[in-house]
């Protein structure tokens, strides 16, 4: 993933107030087709990753200095960006939440990526100066696909780019339609909104090096504002000739990718091409886009997946949301794994970029348990490497990789945020070779720095095929079994209140307050935690480096210690990127330990501070009662 690379030592070195040591560190379903807007023109590609030069339409011409005028319409656009993506509400339905990712927005930001792209592209390539510019777009089953597409389609044509429409995909597919042979696109968008409701839509950017920084979406955003007030008042918005569109099949090369890693990996002795024979393996694609896995990954390759549920795409997810954190997905899984005897079982998010397991004895694996598991894996293959994961995670894992001869780097909460530390890590010379959040969101060294759920998935079936033939008893839980999980954790969001427009704003001036009470004295007990990073302080904040990255939601953690009980454990506070709330992320080694802290949170800060004026706080009144 792109990331902006500080001048720091290679060595990381221990954070002064760590005390663990830890350092700083059967049939697939009909294929999926909407009938698409008839100013769109689609030309089927087939085998060709190349077409014809994508028409572009009238060009905009309008001062900036008049559109800023109207800054309270631009402040939509710019509203939508959620750290290194674009997120809003797409259809009605949602109780106090007004459409705003609409097609005129989706146009605007589409065009504007295919601007900033194209000069992208001639600062990257020297010499490179009006060459055709080829964008693929994937997408997600949700309702609203078809046309705000059409939206996007039309936005990308305008910018002069060359559109492939890729269909119904995956995340990590789009990022890997830049780099298979096939097809090695320049950049690519996928619109999804992940395990959000299905009224929600969003987009992902990415190009060859990885995905698009908070920074720079922000200034796409900032591009496709000015647009977005210019079009409003009628200037600069001529549609020009329909825009034409190419249709290419990526999911079967992307498919055939991944068989290729596990026959390869597994060089099974007898049967090479089919490794999984033998193997019963549930898939729980949540009716998004994960059905692929099951007849084009694992039953090419011997496995039964008799029990797999939810593999049809429906774009209302009418079962349960698709993600690896939901209680009713892992639940349902499991079931399925044991009445089918199954050896493991999948539950993907929407689009993918996210999985978690259920070994064959029903126990779930996600969260710090799939961190856990992957790092066993990974420190196998490469002894003393670096795990980068989000603040969230526990002591436990900590010393659970340590004792495996790892080192542990806590850092921002925010997928995008951890994967960079690790390609930072790396290019400083600190061998760091995965990178994981809690959510599920997990990448590889050896997988482009990509956050790939299916890939994830891939090196723990290989893994448990290996375990099989060199004679291991038991499931791949059995590589966690000495994890030390907390006696509790508990997550809280309270709500900002009042207008959309003001809550980032609020936000971040409540996360502020909380450390500024910590820091002024004013919550005894409570100590600012750097994590026991490497080139962090202030809580996961800021970075020392002299190129930080860039901030996509303040945040803090802070261990509090009782007086008569001492360290009762951490909590993690948050503004969340995606809702306008702040989270609330509580562990404890003590049972009761967080409701202690959650009283003293309340009584010294949220009801003393005058936070509780614009922030909902009775989720956490109510725990505490």
């Amino acid at each position: 993933m792109a990331a902006t690379i500080p001048a720091s030592p290679a060595t990381l070195q221990p954070c002064k107030k760590n005390v663990s040591g830890s350092m700083l560190i059967r049939s697939p379903p009909r294929p999926w087709r909407r009938r698409l807007p008839q100013h769109v023109v689609i030309v089927d590609a087939s085998s060709s990753s190349r077409g014809p030069k994508a028409a572009t339409g009238g060009r905009l011409e309008t001062s900036t200095d008049a559109a800023a005028v109207a800054g309270e319409d631009g402040d939509v656009i710019r509203r939508l960006q959620n750290g290194p993506d674009v997120r809003g509400v797409a259809l009605e339905g949602e109780n106090g939440r007004a459409v705003d990712l609409t097609p005129l927005a989706v146009e605007v930001i589409a065009e504007s990526f295919g601007e900033w792209l194209r000069e992208e592209l001639q600062q990257l390539e020297s010499g490179r100066d009006g060459g055709e510019v080829r964008v693929s777009v994937g997408r997600d089953p949700r309702l609203s696909g078809a046309r705000l597409g059409a939206a996007l389609f039309a936005g990308l044509a305008r910018a002069g780019c060359s559109v492939f429409d890729v269909g119904l995909a995956t995340t990590p597919a789009c990022f890997m339609s830049t780099k298979l042979p096939r097809f090695s696109y320049d950049a690519s968008i996928m619109m999804t909104a992940s395990h959000l409701p299905y009224t929600r839509n969003g987009l992902k950017f990415f190009m060859k090096r990885g995905g698009l920084t908070s920074g720079e979406v922000e200034g796409v955003c900032d591009r496709a504002a000015r647009k977005y007030v210019a079009r409003k008042m009628g200037l600069g918005g001529g549609r020009g000739m329909p825009p034409v569109v190419m249709r290419v099949d990526l999911m079967s090369a992307y498919a055939q990718h991944l068989r290729n890693i596990i026959k390869e990996r597994v060089a099974h002795p007898t049967h090479y091409d089919t490794p999984l024979k033998g193997f019963k393996v549930i898939v729980n694609a949540g009716n998004g886009c994960g059905g692929f896995f099951t007849w084009d990954v694992l039953e090419k390759l011997g496995a039964d997946t008799t029990g797999s549920l939810h593999l049809e795409p429906d774009g209302k997810f009418p079962h349960h949301m698709p993600n690896p954190e939901d209680t009713t997905a892992m639940s349902l899984t499991r079931d399925a794994v044991l009445d089918h005897g199954a050896d493991l079982g999948v539950v993907f998010d929407t689009d993918v970029d996210r999985s978690g397991v259920v070994d064959a004895t029903g126990a779930a694996i996600n969260g710090d348990r799939l961190i856990a598991l992957m790092s066993a894996i990974v420190l196998d293959e490469h002894p003393g490497t670096t795990v980068v994961t989000d603040a969230r995670t526990s002591d436990g894992l900590t010393r659970f990789i340590q004792a495996r001869g790892g080192h542990h780097c806590l850092y921002r909460v925010g997928y995008r945020n951890v994967i960079d530390k690790g390609v930072q890590l790396n290019a400083d010379g600190v061998e760091t070779h995965l990178m994981m959040e809690t959510t599920g969101h997990g990448a590889l060294k050896e997988n482009n720095f990509l956050d790939d759920g299916a890939y994830m998935v891939v090196k723990i079936i290989i893994e448990m095929v290996r375990m099989r033939l060199v004679g291991l008893e038991g499931s791949v839980g059995t590589l966690i079994m000495d994890l030390e999980e907390p006696a509790e954790s508990k997550l809280m969001r309270m709500n900002i209140l009042g207008e959309a427009k003001y809550a980032k704003q609020r936000g971040t001036q409540a996360v502020e307050t909380f450390r500024n009470h910590i820091q002024e004295g004013k919550l005894n007990g409570w100590v600012l935690d750097d994590c026991g990073d490497c080139s962090v302080s202030q809580g996961c904040l800021v970075d020392t480096n002299d190129d930080p990255f860039d901030v996509d939601a303040y945040m803090y953690r802070a261990k509090f210690f009782d007086e008569y009980k001492g360290e009762l454990g951490w909590v993690h506070i948050r503004q969340s990127v995606h809702n306008p709330n702040i989270a609330i992320n509580m562990q404890s080694s003590i049972p009761g330990g967080c409701k202690s802290m959650a009283k003293d949170l309340l009584d010294r800060y949220l009801l003393t501070s005058g936070v509780n004026e614009f922030v909902d706080i009775t989720e956490v009144q109510k725990f505490v009662k």
